[in-house]
């Protein structure tokens, strides 16, 4: 074990206040935080990040209603608590800025501004769809190979997410 670590870990055992388990009553997604109830006490607006940036950069794990966390005190201070490990995880969000990444069992959105990579790809394949081509004989009428792309439409559709 290297010297920086066993000197944090020295550092850790010397808190005045510990880190503990709770269970997560209930998680308000809109301000990245969440209800805890450890047994005894139940603890509100409890951060699921330690940093709350205020410049459009965030990363949230959503823990789900029930399970269990490890809850930290923000320099050691019982009244700025923040989740630091999860048992179980609801979804996943990264915004930085204008981009969004956001995973959940609905699927993933993944969004710049305004474009969502499913508007992109459901564009793309309709584009694709309406294809038509000029042969020595004349114009196609028909795409042959329309319902595979349909497929794929679907398919991305499920996949991908648009909010």
């Amino acid at each position: 074990m290297s010297k920086e670590l066993q000197k944090a870990i020295g550092e850790l055992k010397k808190r005045g206040v510990s880190t503990f388990p709770a269970t997560v009553v209930s998680v308000d997604k809109a301000n990245g935080t969440c209800t805890v109830n450890d047994g005894e006490l139940e603890y509100t607006d409890v951060l699921l990040s330690a940093q709350m940036a205020e410049n459009g950069k965030r990363f949230y794990l959503f823990p789900k209603v029930n399970s269990w966390v490890m809850i930290s005190p923000i320099q050691e201070d019982l009244n700025r608590l923040y989740v630091e490990f999860y048992s179980e995880i609801e979804a996943f969000d990264l915004q930085i800025e204008e981009t969004r990444i956001h995973i959940d069992t609905n699927g993933f959105l993944l969004k710049k501004r305004n474009e969502t990579l499913k508007k992109l790809m459901v564009d793309l394949l309709q584009e694709i769809q309406k294809m038509k081509f000029t042969t020595n004989t004349g114009s196609t009428i028909k795409l042959v190979n329309k319902p595979q792309f349909l497929d794929i439409e679907n398919r991305f559709k499920d996949f991908l997410k648009d909010s």
